[in-house]
């Protein structure tokens, strides 16, 4: 099986996001934020109750700029 998979850092760590099964982990690195997750999936089906995504679902990341935080006009939460 293959799934996305969206990598952000997170002061010292990288997290890794299977936004199709919408588990996640992190690491000191890349590498070890994948191997993380590919472990924390794998643990994920070896549920009897787990769910496999049927879907074609393939997210498209990308990035949008809103203006500076705090400036008239910018977005705010």
């Amino acid at each position: 099986m293959q799934f996305s998979t969206v990598i952000t850092r997170e002061g010292r760590y990288y997290v890794a996001l299977c936004p199709e099964l919408d588990i996640a982990s992190q690491g000191g690195s890349v590498e070890e934020s994948l191997a993380n997750l590919k472990e924390a999936i794998s643990l994920y089906f070896e549920d009897e109750d787990a769910v496999v995504p049927m879907q074609e679902f393939r997210p498209l990341v990308t990035l949008i700029e809103v203006g500076e935080v705090g400036a008239p006009g910018s977005v705010r939460a």
